[in-house]
């Protein structure tokens, strides 16, 4: 089931792709101007045809960054749990997901106020979920790709810690140009700190289905059956 390992990586590949042709449609039609500095992300998502684009890819990647996250924290507590940071891991990764949906499909010229607050949610809380990944990748199985997953994994946070820091102190001092070049930096580390899960999830050998069926008139004794790698119940 190494085949799991293509998920974060097509996360990623989608991701990126998605919001430079956003960029690009939003540059050829002149909804941007570049000669007046670089557009943050969500600048070139808010008019039509790029908008619905811009929802529509910020709404998958939304729906694939909880699966990762799912996965995920099934993998590490399969392998030993790690109690409070594991959990804590969940909840910051599923949040964050639900921000990057929301600040998505709420531009900035319509609701401003929730595209605010999807944008903390996303980058923010995605922050967090991603250094207490680092933490997990020292503490957590499966450790073969720790030698050099855990180092690239630090760099991309600490990056996106830097990038985090200087887009919020450039915006609140009117350099929105250089705020917005530290956001597309900041969004290009998010892919490639998803991608990098490749490196554990190429470790997932199967998953079980368990189908379980209660006795309507007769009782039945449930058996095993085994296909392929994957588990389910047979009622015999």
């Amino acid at each position: 089931m190494w085949l799991w390992a293509l998920l974060p990586v097509c996360m990623a590949l989608f991701g990126t792709v998605g919001i430079w042709t956003v960029f690009a449609v939003s540059v050829t039609n002149g909804s941007v101007n570049l000669t007046e500095g670089v557009p943050y992300i969500s600048e070139c998502g808010t008019y039509t045809p790029q908008s619905c684009l811009f929802s529509q890819v910020c709404n998958i990647c939304s729906v694939l960054a909880v699966w990762i996250v799912v996965i995920r924290f099934q993998q590490v507590k399969d392998f030993g749990d790690h109690g409070k940071a594991n959990v804590a891991s969940i909840v910051l990764g599923f949040i964050s997901s639900v921000g990057i949906s929301v600040l998505g499909n709420f531009q900035p010229s319509v609701v401003r106020s929730l595209h605010l607050l999807g944008t903390f949610l996303a980058f923010f809380l995605g922050l967090a979920y991603f250094w207490v990944q680092l933490y997990l990748t020292y503490r957590a199985q499966p450790a073969k790709d720790r030698c050099y997953a855990g180092p690239v994994r630090a760099i991309c946070c600490i990056l996106c810690t830097v990038s985090i820091i200087l887009m919020a102190v450039l915006h609140f001092t009117g350099r929105y140009s250089a705020a917005a070049i530290c956001e597309w930096i900041l969004v290009m580390l998010f892919f490639c700190l998803f991608g990098l899960f490749a490196a554990e999830f190429r470790h997932i050998d199967c998953h079980q289905l368990t189908v379980q069926k209660g006795a309507l008139e007769h009782e039945h004794r449930p058996s095993t059956i085994e296909i392929n790698g994957y588990v389910t119940n047979a009622l015999s």
